[in-house]
């Protein structure tokens, strides 16, 4: 039993060990996120279950001999990096707070604690997965395009006591362009801004290698143009709609809110008003043509689904396309205001993507531009109720509600309390 205790507490150290030390070359670096996201956002849970397992295997002998006593110091490992990674989790409240306070030329009114997501009690994070309260409600499937296709829905998240004027959140789930729904991401987020007031929008758009770009970016546009037209229906404000997204979606939102107006992602309604008040990407992908110099350890997995499935185009053959695609190749001083977050220990898209545009975006831009940088954060930081997503959560609730403010709006309540 021994035996079996020291090869289980080597196991489990070894998944410890790459969400610290993220492997950041292909073709591991898919392996890598997927074992770091679990066990950075899941660590209190594994802790549970660990401690549970260990004292069992204890129990019949796992800590006896040479071996159970290099277990038990692996055990203690195991639990100590746990522990830690907990600990960075719930600190993330205070990276939050700090990095918007730190926010040039946009002044914020941040109490000293955040008020915690109406889903983000120990208990309910502990259990991960984010539920709606009974006040709130979910409209699904409304089509966005009159054509009949699937992918061309969007889902309305709003609270049963929304009036009207409410403010509205777009969101665009992640995916690599090829995967992914609107019923999967960025759910803790959109059911805190619904239990506030708000009108959440989460869409759907064409995917590859079905779908050739631009046909994402313009089906994002056409779901910005519905929301103008038509979220008054539903109580929403059309003058207020901000946009967010993960990932690759992450890219479409800060893409969608650079280019507004653009002829070439507006086809058939160019003159139709996409503009939106601010963005929010997590992690986004914010330069398509994947130059090692910003990129960073982007790896040639990018730029081979890039080429081969989404733009079905070499960089090579027209770099111009990529760019034109790129956030980063699009900033101007009319940008709306953005607050960008990003994990240091993204092995998809590197911090390095975020450290080069923030800056080059708030050199033009005259708007405030925010940055959320999280340590020992992986890719997809958001997805599950974690401490570290409750912190991302009251900071986005708290960037989006200040730009309301700049605007004259007063912030929007809870419509009741969930506490």
């Amino acid at each position: 039993m021994a035996l079996a205790n020291l090869i289980f507490s080597a196991l489990v150290l070894l998944l410890v060990g790459v969400t610290y030390v993220p492997i950041r070359k292909d073709p591991l670096t898919g392996s890598s996120f997927g074992i770091g996201w679990i066990v950075g956002e899941l660590c209190g849970q594994i802790t549970v279950v660990f401690v549970i397992a260990v004292l069992v295997l204890a129990r019949f002998g796992g800590w006896h001999g040479t071996l159970g006593r290099v277990a038990f110091i692996l055990d203690a490992f195991v639990v100590l990096g746990l522990l830690v990674l907990l600990g960075v989790g719930f600190a993330s409240r205070g990276v939050v707070r700090r990095s918007l306070l730190k926010t040039p030329d946009f002044p914020l009114e941040i109490p000293d604690s955040f008020r915690r997501p109406v889903w983000g009690r120990w208990w309910r994070v502990m259990r991960s997965i984010p539920f709606p309260s009974r006040d709130i409600e979910i409209i699904k499937n409304i089509s966005y395009v009159d054509d009949g296709v699937k992918a061309h829905r969007l889902d309305i998240i709003k609270s049963r006591f929304t009036t009207r004027d409410a403010p509205v959140l777009l969101y665009i789930h992640g995916g690599a362009w090829v995967l992914g729904d609107k019923r999967e991401q960025g759910k803790p987020m959109m059911f805190e801004f619904a239990s506030r007031g708000w009108i959440c929008v989460t869409v759907n758009y064409q995917l590859s290698p079905k779908a050739t770009w631009p046909e994402h970016i313009i089906d994002v546009m056409q779901s910005i143009w519905w929301v103008k037209e038509h979220i008054g229906e539903y109580g929403g404000d059309p003058s207020f709609v901000a946009i967010s997204g993960g990932s690759a979606g992450g890219h479409l939102a800060a893409l969608a809110a650079l280019a507004a107006g653009d002829p070439e992602f507006q086809p058939g309604f160019e003159k139709s008003d996409t503009s939106v008040v601010a963005c929010v990407p997590f992690y986004g992908v914010l330069d398509m043509t994947a130059q090692k110099a910003i990129g960073g350890r982007y790896g040639s997995g990018l730029k081979v689904l890039l080429e081969r499935q989404v733009m079905k185009k070499a960089i090579s053959e027209d770099r111009e396309l990529f760019e034109r695609s790129s956030p980063l190749h699009r900033i101007h001083s009319g940008a709306p205001p953005f607050l960008v977050l990003h994990g240091t220990h993204d092995t998809l898209v590197p911090v390095a993507v975020p450290r080069a545009f923030v800056p080059a975006l708030r050199e033009v831009s005259s708007s405030p531009v925010a940055y959320i940088e999280l340590p020992l954060a992986q890719h997809a930081f958001d997805v599950l109720a974690s401490p570290r997503c409750s912190a991302t959560t009251a900071g986005v609730v708290a960037f989006l509600e200040a730009v309301r403010a700049t605007k004259g709006q007063n912030p929007v309540q809870s419509l009741k309390n969930n506490e």
